[in-house]
């Protein structure tokens, strides 16, 4: 029997999964059409049923195997990177010392930048000839690097922008978790011997178990998606070596026109971070 308790919390929630219905699922579903087909040149034809053709393609080109290659040692690198820095920086702002609100304030300056804005900045300051960072290297006699048109620096380039990004805020989930913790059970541990790094590994890492499952997901699927500044900066290059999958996906549809093999790549990159997904939370399972 519908009753309001039953039907209020469902009718709170619709307006969330309508847009999650029109944003997300109904784009999913179109991109999968999309990679069915194919767009002939002829217009009399028009779009083209060709089943798996485009699976098929992409599979035996190279080119789309180095970005998967590329995205994959990329999301290695920047996730324990990222994850790692949000929780100290989580952790500093939950000292309670004075002028920690001014702190809380500066740190979350980046997220109010938009990431279109957060690029050029960052390519302003890496250039090699005029960057504030090769600036400041020459005043401790440190030659000029080239960053984002070196194969080896590239990619840690493009890592550190979006560390820069999303560290910040990443690190306000960890703050609410952090500030959730009663503390009482820090008070009782300490009682019963525990020094600070005791307390950190034991008891406050196993209640943030939820909040770093969350943050760990939802950082990988962010940097999987990243685009802006490998589209602004890098072009994929240099000789491919910041050639992320998503940037592939764009270049092969909206530069070559190949809109059914660039939906494919958009499914089969949709289905690989589901599998990512899947593990992360596998190994974060627990009570």
């Amino acid at each position: 029997m519908l009753t309001r308790e039953r039907v209020v919390p469902y009718l709170f929630l619709l307006p969330a999964v309508t847009l999650i219905i029109i944003f997300n699922l109904i784009p999913a579903f179109a991109t999968l059409n999309e990679s069915l087909h194919t767009n002939s040149l002829n217009r009399n034809i028009g779009r083209i049923f060709v089943g798996l053709d485009n699976f098929q393609r992409i599979f035996n080109d190279p080119v789309f195997w180095q970005s998967v290659q590329v995205s994959l040692i990329f999301s290695l690198l920047v996730n324990p990177f990222q994850i790692v820095l949000a929780l100290g920086l989580a952790v500093l702002a939950n000292q309670q010392v004075r002028g920690i609100a001014f702190f809380r304030s500066i740190y979350l300056l980046p997220v109010a930048v938009s990431i279109n804005v957060t690029t050029i900045v960052w390519g302003l300051m890496l250039d090699k000839n005029s960057g504030v960072i090769n600036g400041l290297l020459a005043l401790i006699s440190v030659p000029r690097q080239p960053f984002l048109t070196s194969v080896d620096q590239a990619l840690g380039s493009i890592i550190l922008l979006a560390s820069w990004k999303g560290v910040p805020f990443w690190s306000l989930f960890f703050l609410a978790g952090l500030q959730g913790i009663p503390q009482s059970i820090i008070e009782a541990a300490k009682i019963d011997g525990a020094n600070r790094w005791q307390v950190f590994t034991r008891i406050t890492l196993p209640l943030l178990r939820r909040v770093t499952a969350f943050v760990l997901v939802a950082d990988t699927v962010a940097n999987f998606l990243l685009f802006a500044p490998v589209l602004l900066l890098t072009k994929g290059g240099p000789q491919s070596s910041t050639n992320l999958i998503m940037y592939e996906t764009y270049r092969r549809g909206f530069v070559y026109g190949d809109l059914g093999a660039s939906s494919a790549m958009l499914s089969v990159m949709l289905v690989f971070v589901l599998i990512v997904v899947g593990i992360e939370l596998a190994l974060l399972r627990g009570e």
